[in-house]
């Protein structure tokens, strides 16, 4: 396979979903071509996506003849289709229990405080920007509890040992967006010094947002 002819990621610099893509193709070593969707000016509701991908959000990836949405779908098909180095090592408990972890943060943190739930909170909600903030802060804190007791029991460099998982992929955005709204971190230690060894990785560094073409 083509590398960038035939594999193509849509996706949005600062988008917490595609972020965890990027990682995974990095992780995996798998070149690809980046198309920009601008969620700030709706561009994931023209027609043109809306034909790609009816959900009209991204990442959405096209890997040949395949085309997949949902980011977790997407890694697992990834980690399925080029299994070297896995993701979802172990045997059937332990991959469950990164997908825990995953899943934590992808449905129970993520949505919570993405983009289009924040701007209906702050346009037809009219919530005050700074609730906003609060509410988006209140669930990653809430999430992250849970979370710091994972990390806090890692035996390893990472939530589940020295090898990077699902669940590292996962932690990784949602740090970054944490960040963000200046959330505080102070009672999260363990996963502060996880994300930190995550992104000191070499082969993670090209998937940070602020390496994206479409980063402003």
């Amino acid at each position: 396979m083509s590398a960038d002819a035939n594999r193509i990621l849509y996706g949005y610099w600062r988008s917490s979903a595609a972020y965890r893509v990027r990682l995974a193709l990095a992780f995996k070593g798998l070149p690809y071509k980046s198309k920009a969707i601008d969620l700030r000016s709706g561009a994931q509701s023209g027609v043109g996506f809306t034909m790609l991908n009816p959900q009209g959000l991204v990442p959405y990836l096209i890997d040949g003849d395949v085309g997949l949405n949902q980011s977790l779908a997407i890694i697992e098909y990834l980690d399925e289709t080029y299994p070297d180095p896995p993701l979802l090592p172990g045997d059937a408990v332990a991959r469950a229990r990164i997908r825990a972890a995953a899943l934590t943060i992808a449905c129970d943190i993520h949505p919570l405080n993405n983009l289009r739930v924040l701007n209906y909170l702050k346009g037809p909600l009219e919530v005050a920007p700074e609730s906003v903030d609060l509410w988006a802060e209140h669930w990653i804190t809430t999430g992250f509890a849970a979370l710091e007791e994972t990390a806090a029991a890692s035996t390893g460099l990472y939530l589940f040992g020295d090898s990077v998982t699902l669940a590292d992929l996962c932690l990784i955005p949602q740090m970054y967006n944490a960040r963000r709204i200046r959330a505080d971190l102070t009672a999260f230690p363990s996963l502060v010094a996880i994300d930190k060894k995550l992104n000191a990785l070499p082969v993670l560094r090209k998937a940070r947002p602020e390496a994206q073409p479409d980063a402003v």
